[in-house]
């Protein structure tokens, strides 16, 4: 009877650890069977981390000397004043951390004021239905769904795009008063020469639109550490791995750590890093600044943009108001104001670019740049304006820098209170163009109102889409009420576009989605031009050059 119990208890026991051997293969272990850190101490708030192994390998004690950044990340903050919960689990793509269940225990401990830093991408380019791991998702940001019967679980489940999985986990995160953070998949030891192999058209992009759509902060991981492993050559990125081409060594793993700490300094993301640890205090936040991918809508300084040239008299002055993809100045980025001027005739006009990056039709006038050109108008001059950009989010939220205006073209107005304590009425979008519009004909001035300039990730089966279609609409009926000039500068750019072909187009930019380069911008400035020459009397065309 003993050895019959014995063996059939060894029989169960084998019979487990086959199933979990089958179960971790999948890379479908069940949430009980995978436990999940707890913040340490619950009253303090929590920085939790979700991901795959890039981010949190194996048990986190670096076994087979594979590191995820999670782990190392620990040490650059001050536990004593925040806790770091590593709940990344290996294997796991966008989707399975949502549907093996582990979102929801995760989302169980987020509390308002906590952070969310989520990371995923190695594992979405996987298949998406198969019988080894069906962890793969749809390609790109948008709505796309595909329905499927799961081949590993045997039930019908609806595959979405990986960054519709990142909007789901923004916005239960902001649900729970908490603040994400979206990442960008750390790069593969992969190169093309002396240049590390980059997501910047696929993970890297669309993890960037998604947060750009969800109005929240992201870092360009990828980017900012294939800097570094540029820098260093690939002799020494070598050392920073533990396996062919994936996953980093401890070294590597401090590596990944200290660029996200640099991404969240370039942010400046006060709430959060003032949490830092004495090691982490001492990175470097000018070298933060230098490797962090552009902004997508960069703040520039005053001394970027003053113009101290005099202005002649005896003509007219033609100014240019806007944000970066008017004038940029960051980076290889170069917007259309700053190319418009060839066009013109010297002799017969100033052309004076009073566009600066970061700007939003409510902070170019709350910084009083706008009073500027105001005290400045003479009758005959022009002023035309594109904004729209910087216009959108949720006002009030620091996490927009202060620049957001309402929605619409109405009345609505909103009081916030500002970092300095001093409150300030927001106003609607169309609001701050209607006076802008009616300055410039209090001073027998000519103004000119531009629809923004679309962002070139518009693409539908060949077909180019421009978006901003109700900024377009709110500029035009600005226009309308106040007498002034419309162009539909997304359109006629969207229409150029089209004519181009997505591969052209690509070529015409300096980032991931928004600003030109020097080339784009030329494009831009044609399609302005070409949108001043439809305007009823055209009363530009006597200041074009012949040519």
């Amino acid at each position: 009877m003993i050895r019959r119990l014995t063996r059939r208890g060894l029989f169960h026991m084998a019979s487990q650890v086959l199933l979990l051997a089958l179960l971790l293969h999948a890379g479908n272990l069940k949430a009980e069977l995978r436990p999940l850190p707890e913040p340490e101490k619950p009253s303090l708030p929590s920085l939790i981390l979700i991901g795959d192994s890039t981010v949190r390998n194996g048990d986190g004690s670096g076994g087979n000397g594979q590191w995820g950044w999670g782990e190392p990340l620990r040490d650059l903050f001050d536990s004593s004043k925040l806790n770091v919960v590593n709940c990344a689990v290996g294997g796991l793509s966008s989707r399975t951390y949502l549907t093996n269940g582990y979102w929801e225990r995760t989302k169980a401990h987020l509390k308002p004021g906590d952070f969310l830093i989520m990371q995923f991408g190695h594992n979405d380019a996987s298949a998406i239905n198969d019988d080894q791991r069906a962890r793969g998702t749809i390609r790109g940001s948008g709505d796309e769904a595909e329905e499927i019967v799961n081949q590993l679980t045997g039930k019908p489940e609806t595959v979405h795009t990986y960054g519709w999985y990142l909007r789901r986990y923004i916005q239960d995160a902001q649900a729970k008063g908490a603040n994400p953070i979206v990442c960008s998949p750390v790069p593969r030891k992969s190169w093309n020469g002396d240049s590390v192999n980059r997501a910047t058209t696929s993970y890297s992009a669309w993890a960037r639109q998604t947060a750009e759509s969800e109005g929240v902060p992201y870092i360009d991981l990828n980017d900012i550490i294939a800097e570094h492993y540029e820098s260093i050559g690939q002799t020494k990125v070598e050392a920073l791995f533990a396996d062919k081409h994936t996953h980093t060594s401890l070294r590597g793993a401090q590596l990944n750590a200290e660029c996200l700490v640099a991404g969240l300094l370039a942010l400046k993301n006060g709430d959060l890093v003032r949490h830092l640890s004495q090691a982490g205090q001492s990175i470097d936040a000018a070298k933060a600044v230098q490797v962090i991918t552009p902004d997508p809508r960069p703040i520039l300084d005053d001394s970027s943009v003053l113009d101290k040239m005099p202005l002649r008299e005896a003509i007219p002055t033609f100014y240019i108001m806007g944000d970066s993809t008017v004038r940029n100045g960051y980076r290889d980025g170069v917007g259309w104001g700053e190319v418009i001027g060839r066009y013109f005739s010297a002799e017969k006009l100033n052309v004076v670019n009073r566009a600066i990056g970061g700007r939003s039709t409510r902070t170019y006038m709350r910084e009083k740049r706008w009073e500027d050109i105001f005290n400045q108008l003479r009758p005959g001059d022009f002023v035309i304006m594109q904004f729209g950009h910087n216009d959108g989010g949720r006002v009030g939220d620091i996490r927009f820098k202060r620049r957001p205006a309402l929605a619409g073209t109405g009345d609505d107005a909103q009081e916030v209170t500002l970092d300095d304590g001093s409150v300030e009425v927001v106003h609607t979008y169309g609001w701050y163009l209607k006076q802008i519009c009616t300055g410039v004909k209090e001073k027998q001035a000519v103004p000119i109102i531009c629809s923004p300039i679309p962002h070139k990730n518009n693409w539908h089966e060949g077909h180019f889409e421009p978006d901003f279609a109700e900024h377009r609409a709110w500029c035009r009926q600005v226009a309308e009420a106040t007498g002034a000039y419309f162009i539909d500068l997304t359109t006629i750019i969207g229409d150029r576009y089209q004519q181009f072909g997505e591969v052209k187009v690509n070529t015409l930019f300096a980032d991931a989605r928004t600003h030109t380069n020097a080339e784009g911008a030329k494009v831009n400035a044609e399609c302005v031009i070409a949108g001043l020459k439809l305007l009823p009397t055209q009363p530009l065309d006597p200041f074009l050059r012949s040519e």
